[in-house]
């Protein structure tokens, strides 16, 4: 998934595809451990997915921060 898919997604498609993609990650990660994976690409393809979404949601958060006004 890129950049441009993950910033279309709702808030909430975003957390099941982070949910999704941590399954995936734990899944490959114990594919790997009992040496059934067979294409070890997956493992960092996951985490560079799983930093994309994570990336998104903090930007949303940033921008709602930046939206409110800020007052001592």
């Amino acid at each position: 998934m890129d950049i441009e898919k993950t910033r279309q997604l709702s808030d909430a498609e975003l957390e099941a595809a982070l949910r999704e993609a941590k399954q995936d990650l734990w899944g490959a990660r114990f594919a790997l451990s009992t040496r059934q994976l067979k294409d070890y690409s997956t493992i960092p393809q996951t985490r560079r997915t799983i930093a994309r979404i994570l990336t998104v949601q903090r930007e949303r958060g940033a921008q709602l921060v930046g939206a409110k006004e800020i007052t001592r």
